[in-house]
């Protein structure tokens, strides 16, 4: 195991509890279990668990920067980039990579063999061999179509509009016909 300067393991999860007025820390009592071959990078924060453990399996490579919640599990052989968050309870799949500042929300599900493209944001399960990009983040070539249309978006509306006054104009002509 080799763990790079500045890293911090076992420091308490975010666990707050609210009695409506004021927020209470909620004990984090568990563990951090760190497995062989793993590699963490500079500046990491890896949470312990609020109970039973965060685990970050064998051959796990993290880059600086990286952030795991408490009761996170990181499946064998997975890499996480560069300001990589993962949050409270959630569980990535074996051979999954998360690249640079990529998030996953609290108690998601990632499965095995799947790619997270930079800055995406996932907030719900994902399935074996899935690859995803954006916020929220979507299969990737659904996101790279969006991306196509987005720069087009004025030059549709202004068409659209023009459509629509067009058809106005048709409609009135028809009713006064009739």
């Amino acid at each position: 195991m080799i763990i790079h300067s500045g890293t911090v393991i076992g420091s308490d999860g975010f666990g707050f509890s609210s009695d409506g007025g004021k927020y209470f820390k909620i004990p984090h009592t568990g563990i951090v279990r760190i497995d062989d071959d793993v590699e963490i990078g500079a500046g990491n924060t890896i949470d312990r668990a609020t109970f039973g453990k965060t685990w970050v399996c064998r051959g796990v490579k993290t880059d600086n920067q990286v952030h795991i919640a408490h009761n996170v599990t990181i499946g064998e052989d997975s890499l996480l980039i560069a300001q990589a968050s993962i949050g409270g309870s959630s569980s990535i799949g074996k051979h999954t990579i998360i690249s640079g500042q990529a998030a996953v929300a609290d108690h998601v599900n990632i499965g095995n063999n799947v790619i997270i493209v930079g800055k995406s944001g996932v907030a719900k399960a994902v399935q074996n061999g899935e690859i995803l990009s954006g916020v929220p983040a979507i299969p990737h070539k659904l996101w790279l179509k969006v991306q196509n249309v987005i720069p087009k978006l004025p030059d549709l509306r202004k068409k659209l509009l023009e459509i629509e006054k067009r058809l106005e104009r048709m409609e009135k002509k028809n009713g006064e016909n009739n």
